[in-house]
């Protein structure tokens, strides 16, 4: 059989795809040879089972290559993968970021190791983020500053997947970015599981207002700083003066608000009200009026009533959100939420469909407001780049990729701009 190098399909989040990215590392200095390595997600019950169809397809499209199933999903649910007569090995989210693991297997490890590896995910006390510098196009590269999360929502799986939380040492990620910077990337983008909390295991126990303001300090000539989603009621002082001060942290954040009904936040165990958002949303605007803002808003959390869903609904507007990823909500098993009185499937699709269309009307009003306006934009490639809020724009003729233009827009073109 001729040697051929592993093939990596990955779901889920930025920091899985960041981590397949370590191990492609990982198996190339290993030398490991005609492997399939699944890295999976356990984020819905539905990411599990498309999980478990690719891993099938790939069995029957790679017959003699040994398959690795690994991820969050394989962290949480090993048996259930190792049950599956085309899986050779399941490997836990620690074992995988491991160069050890990856070098006892550069053999024929089939039926020479045991067929599950995987340790207990809360016992883990550090991050493996100086395997890799970061990951993306050549214009944007994105960091992994911590992982694991401490808080508990009733419907979430991952932190029995990823562990608690544990940071990166700031001086890890400015060197990080320094050597990002000096490759070329005009764009960093910080990553993890519950971003807002980094800091909080490490001595003095720093926020990510001070993370930031250190990056743009001692890292000077990188253009652009990203923050991926946030918990807003985590938010710290320090994260606001930048907002208001430092131009080169873009103007455009995630928001991890879940739902806009107090009543189902509390259901939820989530940490913040509906009037807490609509206050962090107003005074952040306050601050940099050209904020943008995203969310992530479940659709049909167990028990919620037309009316709890209309709060949710409501508060697309209230917090003038423009970039929505929606949710319908799916029990998971092993999460107090699956045990809670479920709504009818048939209501939880047509509120899902309707919050989308909320969305799409924010995103329409905010792209028709940026027509004539002024705007630096990150190319992606020739032909299409991102303004600082994250809206796609598309040009007409070829522009120099991973540099940043200026750019009139002249129209929009369904979910673009056009310059």
């Amino acid at each position: 059989m001729t040697a051929k190098p592993p093939i990596f399909t990955t779901f889920g989040c930025r920091l899985n795809s960041y981590e397949t990215q370590a191990m492609k590392e990982l198996t190339a200095q290993s030398g490991l040879e005609n492997a399939v390595i699944v890295n999976t997600c356990a984020v819905t019950a539905e990411a599990v089972r498309k999980a478990r169809q690719e891993i099938r397809k790939l069995r029957r499209t790679n017959p003699d290559a040994k398959l690795i199933v690994t991820g969050c999903a394989a962290q949480i649910e090993p048996e259930r993968f190792a049950d599956m007569p085309e899986v050779d090995l399941v490997m836990g989210n620690t074992e995988k970021m491991n160069p050890e693991t990856w070098a006892g297997l550069a053999g024929d490890f089939i039926g020479q190791t045991e067929k599950v590896i995987v340790d207990d995910i809360m016992s883990v006390t550090e991050t493996a983020a100086h395997l890799i510098d970061g990951f993306g196009t050549r214009s944007r590269a994105y960091v992994q500053v911590q992982n694991g999360c401490d808080h508990r929502c009733t419907f979430c799986i991952i932190p029995y997947g990823r562990g608690n939380s544990r940071s990166v040492p700031a001086g890890v990620i400015v060197d990080q970015i320094k050597r990002l910077v000096q490759q070329g990337f005009n764009e960093v983008v910080l990553t993890g599981v519950d971003l807002t909390s980094w800091g909080a295991d490490l001595p003095s126990e720093p926020k990510l207002g001070d993370l930031v303001a250190r990056i743009l300090k001692l890292v000077p000539d990188l253009p652009r700083l990203r923050i991926s989603s946030i918990d807003s009621i985590e938010v710290d002082d320090a994260l606001m003066q930048a907002i208001a001060t430092e131009p080169r942290l873009m103007p455009h954040m995630h928001l991890s608000l879940q739902a806009g009904d107090n009543m189902v936040l509390k259901r939820m165990k989530r940490r913040h009200l509906r009037d807490d958002a609509i206050r962090f949303c107003e005074e952040a605007r306050r601050l940099r009026p050209d904020m943008t803002f995203g969310a992530d808003i479940i659709a049909g959390f167990p028990t919620e009533t037309e009316e709890m869903f209309e709060n949710s609904l409501k508060l697309v507007e209230e917090c003038d959100l423009t970039w929505l990823h929606v949710f319908p909500y799916s029990p998971r098993p092993g999460t107090p939420a699956a045990k809670m009185p479920q709504v009818d499937g048939r209501a939880i699709k047509s509120r899902a469909t309707r919050l989308r269309a909320a969305g799409a009307a924010q995103v329409a009003r905010h792209l028709q407001g940026q027509v004539g306006q002024p705007h630096r934009v990150l190319m992606e490639n020739p032909l299409m780049g991102r303004t600082a809020q994250f809206a796609e724009v598309a040009f007409d003729a070829p522009q120099p990729e991973g540099q940043i233009v200026d750019a009139v827009i002249k129209a929009v073109d369904g979910q673009q701009l056009v310059a």
